[in-house]
């Protein structure tokens, strides 16, 4: 990484701006700033108390009151306090998966039987546009 701005910023958009663990969206030039709309901070998905590191991929954005909640507790008991198992997706990811999806609908058009192709194309397409808006995909 170049500077500590473009880290940030990676680490922001990995869940398009939302905090990991209440979803809560949050404001890029809030960081750190304790008080103020959509403030967060970067919060360890495993602490480093419990050997976490400062990796990229151990990095997520967090609102100041879900980090310092969560404490040296896991991301996975704080995020199920919320109702949620997985991070928010970027907007790249969800991108991805609705191209996935679309892909899907284009296959079984192409290989189901003529009196079935509208229903599978329908039905391929509503996966796509639901897996493409999907945060927690499996």
């Amino acid at each position: 990484m170049k500077t500590d701005e473009e880290k940030l910023e990676r680490i922001y958009r990995r869940t398009d701006g939302r905090c990991h663990i209440c979803r809560k969206q949050l404001c890029f030039g809030n960081y750190g700033t304790l008080g103020k709309r959509g403030s967060w901070e970067i919060e360890h998905s495993r602490p480093r108390s419990r050997g976490g590191t400062d990796h990229l991929n151990n990095l997520y954005v967090a609102c100041i009151s879900c980090n310092r909640s969560k404490g040296n507790g896991t991301t996975a008991s704080a995020r199920a306090a919320n109702g949620y198992r997985k991070a928010p997706l970027s907007k790249e990811k969800k991108t991805s998966n609705a191209w996935t999806g679309g892909a899907v609908g284009v296959l079984a058009f192409l290989f189901v039987p003529p009196p079935l192709r509208l229903a599978a194309a329908v039905v391929g397409g509503v996966v796509g546009a639901i897996v493409g808006n999907s945060y927690e995909p499996d």
